[in-house]
C-alpha cells in the first residue's frame, strides 16, 4: 500500500489541532482523548484500551515496535483565538501543530495503511509536557521488552531526527532559618536569603560545560516582609545530563549539600525525573533509517543531540533502542511561530510506514 495522502493527513490534523488540549486541563483531555480514540478507531479498524487520558493499541501479538506520541500541548484553551489553524506557502500553523499532533495523525495515517502491523503497539497519553507522571509506568512497561520504540515527536531543526536527549532532573532546595525584626536585633535571626545566595553559588557549580551537564537554579522566593529577617526560602534547580553517571553525581551533590549558616537548616526535594537518551541507544536504529531512506529515494538522514527530554528517555531508560523526532519538519516548538513545513509530511509518513514494516518483518 502507499503512503497516507497528505490531504487526509491535513484534514485530521486540523481536527486535533482545534481540539484544544492543555496539560493542566482535566476536561479539555478528556475531550481530546475521545477525539483521538475516535480518529484512531477508524483509522486502526480497533477501538483503543482507555487508560484515563491515555490510550493504547495494541495491534496483534507482543510489542516488538512501540510507537509513541501525546495529545497533550502546553498552549491555554483560547489560544486558537490569536494563533488559528491555517496553511498558507506551504507553512502549517496552530497550537500544537509542531509538538506534537501531526506526529500523532501521522501515526495513526501511517499504522492504519500497513497491510500487516503484528507486534506494533501505540500508546498515546495525555500528561508527557509536564513529565509524564501519571502515564511513565505505562512507558515504561511496554517498552520492556521490545526491539525498537519509535517516537513521533517533531525533528530537529532540518528535520534531523534526535539521537540523544539530555535526561533531566528537577529540585527545590528548601532554606529554613529563624526570624527577627531587621532594625532592632537582626542578630537574633538566621537570615534564610542569604543561606539561599550560599546554596545558589554551590548548587550552580555543579555543573559540567565540558560533559554537557547543566544545572541552573531557576525560580527562587524568600522572606515576607520587608523589615523581618526571612525565616524561609527556596529555589528551583533544573539539571540537564547527558549519561546516567552525570545524573547520579549532580544528585549526590545535591543531597549532600550543607548549610553554611550556623543553625540554618537545608532540605531538598525532588531528584532524578526522566534518564538520558544516550547515543547508543539509537546509533543502530538510526543507521537502519538512513538506509531504509537511501532505498526508498529520500533525502539523506541527519541526527543531532538536543537537550530537551521526551517519553523516549523513559523507553531509552529501560533498554530498549529508541529513535525519536521522527515527526513533524518545523519549527518554533512552545512558541509563538509553531509551525510545519506541509512538503515535508509525506517524505516523514514514507519513513515510518518503511521502518516499522522492516522492523516488523521476520528474517
Amino acid at each position: 500500500m502507499t503512503s497516507p495522502a497528505p490531504d487526509a493527513l491535513l484534514a485530521d490534523l486540523r481536527t486535533l489541532v482545534e481540539c484544544e488540549s492543555p496539560s493542566s486541563d482535566p476536561e479539555a483531555l478528556a475531550r481530546s482523548a475521545d477525539l483521538v480514540a475516535r480518529l484512531g478507531t477508524a483509522h486502526l479498524g480497533v477501538e483503543p484500551e482507555r487508560l484515563g487520558v491515555h490510550l493504547r493499541w495494541r495491534l496483534g501479538g507482543p510489542t516488538r515496535v512501540l510507537v509513541l506520541a501525546h495529545h497533550d500541548t502546553v498552549w491555554p484553551i483560547g489560544t486558537l483565538r490569536t494563533h488559528p489553524f491555517e496553511i498558507s506557502d506551504g507553512v502549517l500553523r496552530g497550537p500544537g501543530s509542531f509538538d506534537m499532533k501531526t506526529g500523532l495523525a501521522m501515526a495513526l495515517h501511517v499504522l492504519g495503511s500497513l497491510d500487516d502491523r503484528t507486534g506494533v503497539t501505540l500508546l498515546v497519553n495525555g500528561d508527557e509536557e509536564i513529565g509524564s507522571p501519571s502515564s511513565r509506568k505505562l512507558i515504561e512497561d511496554e517498552a520492556r521488552g521490545a526491539d525498537a520504540a519509535l517516537v513521533l515527536e517533531a525533528s530537529a531543526d532540518g528535520g534531523a531526527l534526535k539521537l540523544e536527549r539530555k535526561g533531566t532532573s528537577i529540585y527545590r532546595v528548601l532554606v529554613k532559618g529563624r526570624a527577627a525584626h531587621a532594625g532592632l536585633e537582626p542578630e537574633k535571626g538566621v537570615n534564610a536569603s542569604v543561606e539561599l545566595a550560599h546554596q545558589v553559588l554551590a548548587v550552580a557549580g555543579l555543573g559540567d560545560p565540558a560533559l554537557g551537564t547543566t544545572v541552573t537554579p531557576t525560580v527562587a522566593t524568600s522572606g515576607t516582609t520587608g523589615n523581618t529577617v526571612p525565616a524561609e526560602a527556596s529555589f528551583a534547580v533544573d539539571v540537564r545530563a547527558r549519561t546516567v553517571a552525570e545524573q547520579e553525581r549532580v544528585d549526590s551533590a545535591m543531597r549532600a549539600l550543607v548549610p553554611v549558616l550556623p543553625d540554618a537548616v537545608l532540605e531538598i526535594e525532588g531528584g532524578i525525573n526522566r534518564p538520558p537518551l544516550e547515543g547508543a541507544l539509537s546509533a543502530a536504529l538510526f543507521a537502519r533509517a538512513s538506509r531504509i531512506a537511501a532505498e526508498n529515494g529520500l533525502p539523506p538522514l541527519t541526527g543531532v543531540a538536543v537537550g530537551g527530554a521526551s517519553d523516549g528517555n523513559f523507553a531509552a531508560g529501560v533498554g530498549t533502542p529508541t529513535l525519536d523526532g521522527l515527526g513533524a519538519v518545523g519549527g518554533g516548538a512552545h512558541a509563538a511561530d509553531e509551525h510545519v513545513l506541509t512538503d515535508h509530511l509525506q517524505d516523514r509518513a514514507t519513513l515510518l510506514r518503511a521502518l516499522i514494516t522492516d522492523l516488523t518483518t521476520i528474517r
